[in-house]
Order: structure tokens, then C-alpha cells, then sequence
């Protein structure tokens, strides 16, 4: 692996690889990630690939616990405790944590010296963390050797076990409910790139409408950066291009999209219908979301770390779980012609 491939794959100079993984300054925050992402993808970061196993795995129930779990819980956008998506998932690790004797560390604005000075390896059993993690923590939280589990986040400096809602299938099931309803018309409203679970939306998405026969007329604002500030792209959206359905990320990008609607004086579900992805909002007009158990990603994410600690060499794990499918026909709108 050299700088040079890294620095073609990224867009960006030698300079800036060579400044960006030996820890120095001259980059930007932002083209750091990008390079140390960039990185990963390419194996360079070998340290952290899985261990074969030659072994008999061990069962972590019957075990007396004791020590700390740290969670490491950024306080990044709405990712916060007031949150109704992570706020449960928090839940879920710290009453999981409690039933099994174990104390509880939450870290919400880490940095390096803070992680450094705090996490000393021989007093932490293991580390939790809750939705996006820096890459550059990621790589000194390597350093400590020490069984980490992601919840609703990966990265590719970085492997370990990580717990996922099985966004593909929940989302493919969804959109397979909508094409059963006879609807054809369809734009997918998400910025893909902000976290891993869009992405998987968004290609189950694609795989739907292809299976189908129903082709694909994406508009790419909807799915970029643009999408982060609703209130300036919608206006952007011309209104003879209206789709029967915007697809949205999630139930937040959907109420979002429904203010800014109506505030062009459309009417949802009248003028079309919007569904939504996690269930944290039942008073706007979403016309079909998907229940995510919260508190079980949580609670799931603590025993595959009791799990990981006594099976510290086996290949590392990703668990899905599936949500339930929520279609609310009193928000269908007429029916397509």
C-alpha cells in the first residue's frame, strides 16, 4: 500500500495523506477523515483485521460480571440523549449493563487526550458506542486493545462487532408494500452519505424499483449533502415533477419534508404520500414507517460485548435486527390512477 494510491483514491496530495496518518497538523479535520477512511478501504490499517479463530467458542451466560463498560455517546447533530431514536438505544445499554452487575462510563465529547486520560485498558472490560464515532477516536481507541461494539455505525479504519437494524430488508419489505399499492412514482430523500443505515435504504431502495420494472428517475439532490437543509432544497423541487411518494431516510427527514410542503402549499397526503424509516413520530401525516426495536439494539449490543470478552480471538460479528413494517392507510392519500 502506498501513499500515492491512497492520495488517487481521496482527491487530495501526497502531502496531505503523508500529514493525515501520521497524526499531523495541515489537514483539515473533514479531509482527514475522508483520507483516513480512504485508508481503511484500501487495508491499511491491517492491525485491526479479524484474528483467526482455532478454538471452542465460550458461552459468556453464568458469568459473574464486574467492572466498567465505557459507552462512548458523541454528541453529534441529534444524536443525544433527548433523541427518540438514540435516547432508547442509551436505554436499552444501561438497563442491559445493570442486570449484569456491570458500571457504566459515558463519554459524549471525546477526544483524544480526554480518551487517552480516562480509558486505562486495565480498568475498562470493553467499550459501546452509539451511532457516529470520529475516525481518528476509532483508531486511538485501537490502540487500547480493548473489545469494542458499534451500535448503528461502521468504519472502515476500524473492525469489530457491530449491531444494526437490518435496514435493507426492513426497507425492501416497506417499498414492496407501496409497489403492491400500485404506486410507480417514487424519489428517495436522504443525504445516503451521512451514515451507513441511509445507505442501506437507499440501495434497498434501488433493488425494489428494479425488480419491479420501475425505472429509477432519482433527482441527486435529494440524496446529497443538499438534503441536510430541507428548507432550501424543496424549493428546488420543481412542482410538475412531483412524485406519488418521497421515500425519506427517516421519520426526521419526513416531517421536515412535510412542513416544507406544505409551506409551498401542498397538502400531504393529498398531493402525495411520504413515508419515513425508525417510528419516532406519530402526529405527522407519514404514511408508512419501520417500528425499530430502540432499546433491544441496545440491550443486543451489550451481550455481544459479554460475548466478545471471553471470545476475544473469534472473526468478528454484524448483527441485524429486523423491525416491523408500519402502514397507516388513513395517510394513503388517493389511490394512483
Amino acid at each position: 500500500m502506498t501513499i500515492q494510491e491512497i492520495a488517487d483514491l481521496a482527491g487530495v496530495s501526497k502531502f496531505a495523506v503523508s500529514r493525515a496518518l501520521a497524526g499531523k497538523s495541515g489537514v483539515s479535520d473533514q479531509t482527514r477523515e475522508k483520507i483516513l477512511k480512504m485508508a481503511g478501504q484500501l487495508g491499511y490499517f491491517k492491525n485491526n483485521e479479524p484474528k483467526r479463530f482455532a478454538g471452542e467458542l465460550q458461552d459468556h451466560n453464568g458469568i459473574h460480571w464486574s467492572g466498567t463498560i465505557v459507552v462512548l455517546f458523541p454528541n453529534i447533530r441529534y444524536q443525544n440523549r433527548e433523541s427518540l431514536y438514540w435516547g432508547p438505544v442509551f436505554d436499552g445499554i444501561s438497563t442491559r449493563l445493570n442486570q449484569k452487575g456491570l458500571d457504566i462510563l459515558t463519554l459524549t465529547e471525546p477526544s483524544s487526550d480526554h480518551v487517552f486520560s480516562v480509558l486505562k485498558p486495565e480498568a475498562i472490560r470493553g467499550i459501546v458506542t452509539i451511532g457516529t464515532i470520529s475516525t481518528q477516536i476509532l483508531l486511538d481507541i485501537g490502540e487500547l486493545n480493548i473489545p469494542v461494539v458499534m451500535v448503528d455505525h461502521m468504519d472502515p479504519v476500524f473492525q469489530c462487532d457491530t449491531v444494526f437494524t437490518d435496514n435493507f430488508y426492513c426497507m425492501k419489505d416497506m417499498m414492496i408494500k407501496l409497489v403492491s399499492k400500485g404506486y410507480r412514482k417514487f424519489q428517495f430523500v436522504g443525504n445516503i452519505r451521512d451514515a451507513q443505515s441511509f445507505y442501506e435504504r437507499w440501495l434497498a431502495y434501488k433493488a425494489t424499483l428494479e425488480e419491479h420494472d420501475i425505472e429509477l428517475n432519482q433527482n441527486p439532490l435529494l440524496i446529497g449533502p443538499e438534503a441536510n437543509d430541507m428548507y432550501k432544497l424543496i424549493p428546488q423541487v420543481p412542482l410538475d415533477a412531483l412524485p406519488e411518494v418521497f421515500v425519506c431516510a427517516n421519520d426526521s427527514n419526513a416531517v421536515f419534508l412535510i412542513d416544507e410542503l406544505r409551506k409551498r402549499g401542498l397538502n400531504v397526503p393529498d398531493a402525495c404520500v411520504v413515508t419515513g424509516f425508525d417510528n419516532v413520530n406519530e402526529t405527522y401525516p407519514i404514511m408508512a414507517t419501520v417500528n425499530v426495536n430502540k432499546e433491544l439494539l441496545g440491550m443486543r449490543a451489550v451481550d455481544q460485548m459479554l460475548w466478545r470478552i471471553v471470545n476475544r480471538d473469534s472473526a468478528f460479528e454484524r448483527k441485524l435486527i429486523y423491525g416491523d413494517i408500519i402502514v397507516r392507510d388513513d395517510y394513503a392519500g388517493q389511490p394512483p390512477a
